[in-house]
């Protein structure tokens, strides 16, 4: 194929900067990794064709800092900025920035970042498109009176989330009244430090909810597509740690429901490139969470199923292809599931544990995909989030799928002084009879003795 850029820069660190310079590879783009002094030894660094260290370990001077990353852009020539998941891929700003110094930012327009960026804006935006929304505080909420009456109207329990929220921060659940004021002024003060913007705003919680997002890919000539759904109801701290598709015990006419709203919405804003709508399946049906405008975590299953590679579809997106294919050719086949693989001890409430890897053997096998930036001998840095590999595998049935992770997991060898992972918490997971059976929602992890 004619190469659409000569090179990609990747903002990102881990296993979705690997992820993504093997993609380039294949497409034939050279590939530009930037490093921060932490990660001086990291696989990406040498995964890529050149690398430029852009600060020290700490995230805000490096991997968050856009001078620096779009100085390393432009001195190695790139003519293209791949952000990955976190850090800098849902800031409208460095999309700007990256604009305005002639490279092309692979992800949505910065308006559009903006918009879907706040949570409370992104609401108001999906009713507007017909997307149905847990009861909820109309904007932002600016003061404790007003969250006070708020409160009174929605009911409880709530969940106080901040406007410039993700990946799981930022987010308090309040169960009673007198819970509420130490929350909102919590909510707002974490919202402040972590993402630089204190605003917040109220929506009803689910306490036995599913969560269940769709993946859509679009681009600038009108085509918006599906790729049907992930349930990742697994979650410790709204974080998530086991994710599958298709979604358990779904039923197709509502499954089908949320892929038409996750279009709908989409179309509604000129979305372009990779997206998620993230939703809430209870009782009453399903509710619009919010949008992530990025590649995800959990995107392997989806291209299990679908045998799309979507970090080449946001690439051609961005270079301004049309998608290849009609929502008639996704087809989905089989059964995946990816589970995490986090450097944390669950017995001490999931505290990360930073050290070295004496010994990093992966899995194989058929059907087994293992994304993971981990070595033995390399130092897993405290600075940054914990995930040390994804463990994904497809078969044709769910059962199927389960049991060859659970063999894949107990393959998985991993140790280093200090060292402790998710693996044992997760093989449990995959034997507990509700997970099995489908029967599980966002509160299993929270409920087990």
């Amino acid at each position: 194929m004619t190469v659409v850029f000569e090179t990609i820069l990747v903002a990102n660190r881990g296993e979705i900067a690997l992820r993504v310079i093997r993609t380039c590879k294949e497409m034939g783009i050279r590939t530009v990794a930037v490093h921060s002094t932490a990660d001086k030894d990291s696989a990406h660094v040498r995964a890529a064709d050149a690398a430029v260290q852009i600060g020290p370990g700490m995230p805000r001077k490096s991997y968050l800092s856009a001078p620096a990353v779009i100085e390393a852009a432009l001195r190695t020539g790139a003519d293209a900025i791949h952000p990955g998941y976190g850090f800098l891929s849902e800031d409208p700003d460095f999309a700007e920035i990256c604009a305005d110094n002639g490279l092309v930012f692979i992800g949505p327009r910065p308006e559009v970042l903006a918009r879907l960026g706040d949570k409370s804006v992104a609401r108001e935006l999906m009713t507007d498109a017909g997307l149905p929304v847990l009861p909820g505080s109309p904007g932002t909420v600016d003061s404790a009176a007003e969250a006070t009456d708020l409160a009174a109207r929605i009911g409880f329990p709530l969940i106080i989330k901040a406007a410039a929220g993700g990946g799981g921060r930022g987010m308090t659940v309040v169960r009673r009244q007198s819970e509420l004021l130490p929350a909102y002024r919590q909510t707002r003060a974490t919202a402040q430090a972590v993402f630089g913007d204190n605003r917040v705003y109220l929506e009803r919680f689910c306490d036995s909810a599913r969560h269940i997002e769709v993946q859509v890919l679009a681009d600038g000539h009108g085509s918006v597509l599906h790729l049907g759904e992930r349930d990742c109801s697994v979650q410790r701290r709204h974080q998530k740690l086991i994710e599958e598709s298709p979604g358990p015990g779904l039923h197709k006419e509502l499954t089908a429901a949320m892929a038409r709203a996750a279009v709908r919405g989409a179309r509604a804003v000129g979305y372009t490139g990779a997206g998620t709508f993230e939703f809430l399946v209870h009782d009453e049906g399903f509710s619009f969470m919010e949008m992530n405008c990025r590649i995800q975590v959990e995107h392997p299953v989806t291209e299990a199923v679908f045998g799309v590679d979507l970090v080449r579809e946001q690439i051609l997106v961005a270079a301004g292809r049309a998608l290849g294919f009609a929502q008639e050719d996704l087809v989905p086949r089989g059964a995946a599931v990816e589970c995490r693989v986090n450097a944390e001890d669950p017995a001490r409430n999931f505290a990360p544990c930073p050290g070295t890897l004496e010994e990093f053997v992966p899995p194989g096998g058929p059907f087994v995909r293992v994304d993971t930036h981990g070595y033995a001998g390399w130092r897993v840095p405290s600075q940054y989030d914990s995930l040390l590999a994804k463990v994904i595998t497809w078969a044709p049935e769910r059962d199927q799928a389960l049991d060859r992770m659970d063999r894949s997991l107990a393959e998985f060898r991993i140790a280093g002084p200090g060292v402790h992972t998710t693996i044992p918490l997760l093989r449990e997971v995959l034997a507990d009879p509700a997970f099995r059976n489908g029967k599980h929602d966002t509160s299993f992890l929270d409920t087990r003795p």
